[in-house]
């Protein structure tokens, strides 16, 4: 990406084993993220470019000789995040903050939406997949990497369990998630704030139990109505603007715990006030997706979640920056690259 609105597919130098923690990678499965969505809207114009993709399955070509969980053929799915294993926030699962781990794309590594990867500390990034690259199941696989660990992260942080009311603001993909992960602990009912209508009936199927489509003042009043005037337990922050961290917060109820995991487009929190004195629990980050994959696998191989459905556009490297351009139009809700 050279700047706002500008992708283009290029040519670049192979990756090669650099250190002996290293693995090198071949896609064979991608995606755009809602998240690449916030430099395609506002990216300053770059000489050099920023690489792409975060999210990725692919089959191992070579591994250093330090590298021990892994080895050439298997086919392994990436979290969002690369983590050595072995650090102290590691060993808490908390991968996002690892001492010696990093981020993909940018300027310096690659980046998922490509051919090939190379991917440092191996051992503690990536996790075996069970199954063959041509797999059904491939599209749900592929959301462990991110879309379906945030939005269970976003309930983990909300405090989602049995019995208890959880409100999801947007209705993008990790939202949609969200829905997933609210049901799977056990929420009672489950509130999607959304308006469009083919997002809506998928969450609807994933769980949902009501629908908000109003905005501002007026979500936080149907919530309100839906909630018994008591507003949710749990609530799921999946955009990260101002407006909707607003309407996240105002529908907290006294006790409650907002799960943020839209990446922030602002310094500062709105409502911290109001949220101060209804002892609301604000919590979240971006997702240790690595902690989650063994926990979330078995549900997806089993057909228990089938998140794989937000992915409602299968493309090419060759069609990403029309991918790019339809998920900003909102024509797609997920574009997924098939190499």
């Amino acid at each position: 990406m050279y700047g706002a609105g500008d992708v283009r597919v290029e040519k670049v130098p192979d990756p090669s084993i650099r250190k002996s923690t290293d693995a090198l990678l071949r896609v064979t499965r991608a995606c755009i993220c809602g998240s690449d969505l916030w430099p395609y809207k506002n990216m300053e114009r770059s000489d050099k470019g920023s690489r792409m993709g975060h999210e990725f399955i692919g089959v191992i070509e070579d591994v250093g000789k330090d590298v021990r969980t892994v080895k050439r053929g298997d086919l392994v799915v990436v979290p969002f995040a690369w983590s050595d294993g072995t650090c102290e926030f590691c060993r808490q699962g908390l991968q996002t903050s690892c001492l010696h781990g990093g981020w993909w794309g940018g300027t310096k590594l690659d980046g998922g939406q490509g051919e090939a990867v190379r991917v440092p500390q191996a051992d503690g990034t990536v996790v075996k997949l069970p199954v063959g690259p041509d797999d059904a199941l491939m599209p749900g696989l592929l959301t462990l990497s991110d879309v379906m660990s945030t939005g269970h992260h976003a309930a983990v942080c909300a405090k989602v369990g049995p019995g208890r009311i959880a409100a999801v603001v947007g209705d993008g993909a990790v939202g949609l998630c969200g829905v997933i992960a609210a049901r799977r602990l056990g929420a009672e009912q489950v509130i999607m704030l959304g308006r469009h209508p083919d997002r809506i009936k998928l969450a609807m199927e994933f769980g949902a139990t009501d629908i908000v489509s109003e905005r501002g003042e007026a979500a936080t009043e149907k919530v309100l109505e839906l909630t018994g005037g008591l507003g949710a337990h749990s609530v799921l922050e999946c955009v990260g603007l101002h407006d909707s961290n607003v309407t996240a917060l105002s529908i907290t109820r006294p006790g409650g715990a907002v799960g943020r995991v839209g990446v922030p487009q602002e310094e500062d929190l709105p409502e911290a006030t109001p949220a101060f004195f209804k002892n609301v629990t604000i919590a979240g980050g971006p997702a240790p997706a690595r902690a989650y994959i063994e926990e979330l696998m078995p549900d997806v191989l089993e057909g228990k979640i089938e998140p794989g459905r937000v992915f409602d556009r299968v493309t090419d490297l060759d069609g990403v920056p029309d991918g790019y351009r339809a998920m900003n139009d909102r024509e797609a809700i997920k574009v997924m690259i098939a190499l």
